[in-house]
């Protein structure tokens, strides 16, 4: 898929009119997923000024360090209609800012993770105006995926996929999590994945903790092991997607118990997701399950996050979000079940709100993976 199509002209222009709907003059915006969504450029993070000035009026320009300069131009960002400014070493990038702006402004959003020292400095270069965050109003735009996005979202699913169908060439008792993790990061790249953004190889006792990296712990004959695993495409769109092995005997019947109450929540909580339902009503499908199976305290996290150009954003599916489901909405659900000291279960998969349902974007079988 080319990235430029991915990533119209028309995005300013519905950001410029959500801006001055919101009561502000402008965007600003530093490398991050906002600044890639309106422009496509996959922007480099450093102590160099880049910034998208985009004005309620006037043209949006991209200040950029000079050095950058053939990125920005070799990037989307000239098929939007940014103009691109450079400025080079030693000298102070923000009267650039100003004068991008074109006047005095009243309020402008910041992106939302902007470095504090930018934050401080465009603070001083336009002492008159309120600082606001930009992801308030770019929130809206993003959280519902176009065709091109959900076909980008598809394709990172079937990329880490393919990871997980190679799961029997690594996981095998005797191997540490960290040597599968590192044969499973280089799978990843493999599967056309730009980027590894995390490994999480968590065997026995280990499952039992969600955000288990991994360790030089081998793992034993018939240990549960909880493999989530995500990456970045060439198109800025990202996977993650989660499995349960057992390797090298069976299973501890206790496991197999819970893990079929957890089967049967995940399926039912994909099932749920149509326009309409809350994001809450989904996380109580699958928390209803598993609180009357009794393992209610041991699930100990959301339901799901959504996903796009970053691994987590809106919308999240979550108690206390009565946000309703939209077609375009892309979120995992991923519920879990975590005994601490024993082990523990997650299966997730990247599901897309339809306009009349949910499409799961991971395809591999959710039941228990005994290899």
């Amino acid at each position: 898929m080319g990235t430029h199509a991915l990533y119209p002209p028309e995005r300013l222009a519905a950001a410029r009119r959500a801006t001055a709907a919101a009561g502000l003059s402008a965007l600003l915006l530093t490398p991050g997923s906002d600044l890639r969504y309106l422009t496509g450029y996959d922007a480099r993070v450093s102590e160099r000024l880049t910034c998208l000035v985009l004005p309620v009026e006037g043209e949006p320009t991209l200040i950029v360090p000079t050095l950058e300069r053939p990125a920005a131009e070799a990037s989307p960002a000239p098929d939007t209609g940014v103009r691109i400014v450079d400025h080079a070493d030693g000298t102070d990038p923000y009267p650039l800012v100003t004068a991008a702006l074109g006047g005095p402004v009243a309020a402008v959003g910041l992106a939302d993770r902007m470095w504090a020292e930018q934050v401080l400095a465009l603070r001083a270069a336009l002492p008159g105006a309120r600082q606001r965050l930009a992801g308030d109003v770019l929130r809206e735009l993003r959280v519902r995926k176009s065709p091109a996005e959900v076909a980008a979202l598809a394709e990172a699913g079937a990329a880490i996929d393919a990871v997980h169908r190679r799961m029997g060439e690594w996981l095998r008792p005797g191997r540490t999590e960290a040597e599968v993790a590192a044969d499973i990061a280089a799978a990843i790249r493999a599967a056309g994945h730009v980027s590894v953004d995390f490994v999480i190889v968590a065997a026995g006792p280990n499952g039992a903790s969600p955000h288990h990296s991994t360790s030089d712990r081998p793992i034993g004959p018939g240990e549960p092991v909880v493999v989530d695993i995500g990456g970045t495409m060439p198109s800025g769109y990202r996977s993650d997607c989660t499995r349960t092995y057992v390797t090298g005997g069976p299973a501890p019947a206790e496991f197999s118990d819970y893990y079929d109450v957890l089967w049967e929540a995940q399926r039912a909580a994909v099932a749920a997701v149509r326009p309409g339902v809350s994001a809450e009503a989904v996380d109580a499908v699958a928390r209803d399950i598993i609180t009357v199976a009794g393992y209610g305290p041991a699930f100990l996290h959301r339901t799901g996050h959504g996903i796009g150009l970053d691994g987590h954003e809106e919308p999240y599916v979550v108690a206390g979000n009565a946000r309703p489901l939209e077609a375009g909405m892309a979120f995992s659900i991923e519920p879990g079940i975590y005994l601490a000291g024993r082990h523990g279960a997650r299966i997730e998969d990247i599901v897309v709100c339809t306009t009349d349902g949910g499409q799961r974007l991971n395809t591999t079988p959710t039941e228990l993976i005994a290899l």
